[in-house]
């Protein structure tokens, strides 16, 4: 009978390990793929570089409200109900984007399906650490998670470039990200999650949310976030813009950057879970970030180390967003686990409209020249070395992380 507990309960985990692998793989396959569909919308309705760009900024903007405003659902009414709530507004919505063709509507479909996202990323994030047994173990099935966000991220431009050779509507990949959302529903639905403690100290509501952000540890990995999703940007956002013109011994790479980047990334994020169960986080994030740097400053040699270089960079940032997310999260008991979770998602999705944003004013005030751009996001990197060395050094976060994984996390066959 206690083998038969023991089973289902490694079934059921297994149910919401898969759940969460393909809740980021298909909601990466959407936001990934706007960089493909920017330029048919541009064509379609006669628009700027600006207006277009807004396909890219709203929902990122929408994530980052989403996750400060409403992170904080997933420790009040639980992770299931707000992973359901989550996903069942982003399929309905997906669909909807048959049923009009206009600028203001799919821009105004995005924006929502960012809000969608942020409430159900966070309810999944919270749900990671819920079912982790230790520290190292999150941070390990971070890197999974991720991993499958980078599957997705190749999937989505892939599926959307395949449309358009058959003169099938960009629009049809919402169709089948809301598909696979009504399968995930169905999923959560009927899987059973692990027990979460609710704290009685304190309300759980936005005003908790917005205190924790002055705490030193979740603004640090925030701002960690930040730095580094303004980095890992510039690739996706004005990396093609950069190289556009490049006629030198590496045409084929040039041709293929953006792709080469996210296999690198995503199959680095795998090879990551398997590092970080072996060793010392803090020195692999050290240099991890140190060999981005390297990447960026070198890059401008000449045009070929730039198109060498810059997509190589992709499997040293693979394992970085993964470990800020799972460490700033661990710092905090799991009943605050989805308040975290949307601070951090808050600083990301800054850091992803911020970042090109501002590297597209610095590269206009230079003639339009990308390079500049790519100097302020040098500069990011040297930031976020610098902030990972001082955190290999001092390991500020090692006493509060060894207490929590000590109260923290229990055997998952009790669940």
């Amino acid at each position: 009978m206690k083998n038969q507990e023991v089973q289902t309960a490694e079934y059921n985990q297994k149910n919401i390990k898969w759940l969460t692998y393909l809740m980021f793989m298909m909601f990466a396959m959407t936001t990934d793929a706007v960089g493909v569909i920017i330029p048919e919308v541009m064509k379609e309705f006669n628009l700027s570089m600006t207006a277009a760009g807004l396909l890219h900024y709203g929902p990122m903007t929408a994530i980052a409200l989403a996750g400060i405003f409403l992170g904080f659902l997933a420790d009040k009414i639980g992770r299931k109900k707000t992973i359901i709530i989550g996903l069942a507004l982003f399929a309905v919505n997906s669909y909807l984007f048959l049923l009009g063709n206009t600028f203001g509507f799919f821009l105004v479909l995005l924006i929502i399906s960012g809000a969608a996202i942020g409430v159900f990323k966070t309810g999944a994030l919270a749900l990671i650490g819920d079912m982790s047994k230790s520290t190292n173990d999150h941070t390990s099935t971070m890197n999974v998670v991720e991993g499958f966000f980078g599957v997705g991220a190749i999937i989505g431009p892939f599926l959307v470039s395949y449309f358009l050779t058959r003169n099938v509507d960009w629009k049809w990949l919402y169709v089948v990200a809301a598909t696979l959302c009504v399968v995930l529903i169905i999923i959560a639905f009927f899987a059973k999650y692990p027990d979460t403690k609710k704290s009685t100290e304190e309300p759980i509501n936005i005003k908790r949310t917005l205190l924790m952000v002055k705490d030193k540890y979740a603004l640090g990995f925030s701002l960690a976030a930040f730095l580094y999703v303004a980095v890992e940007a510039a690739i996706y956002v004005w990396m093609p813009t950069l190289i556009a013109g490049y006629d030198g011994s590496f045409t084929f790479i040039a041709l293929y950057a953006l792709p080469i980047f996210f296999i690198l990334r995503a199959g680095g994020r795998f090879l990551g879970a398997w590092m970080l169960e072996r060793f010392d986080w803090t020195v692999v994030m050290a240099i991890s970030s140190f060999v981005i740097l390297l990447c960026y400053a070198l890059s401008f040699l000449n045009e070929s180390a730039t198109v060498v270089l810059l997509p190589l960079s992709g499997l040293f940032m693979s394992v970085i967003y993964p470990t800020i997310n799972s460490k700033g999260i661990s710092c905090f008991p799991k009943s605050s686990h989805g308040s975290v979770a949307g601070i951090i998602l808050f600083f990301t999705a800054a850091g992803a409209a911020i970042g090109p944003l501002l590297m597209g004013v610095v590269s206009d005030l230079f003639g339009s020249n990308a390079t500049y751009g790519f100097m302020l996001a040098t500069f990011f990197a040297a930031m976020l070395f610098l902030g990972f060395l001082y955190n290999m050094i001092f390991k500020p976060t090692h006493t509060r992380i060894s207490q929590l994984n000590e109260s923290e996390y229990v055997n998952l066959s009790k669940l």
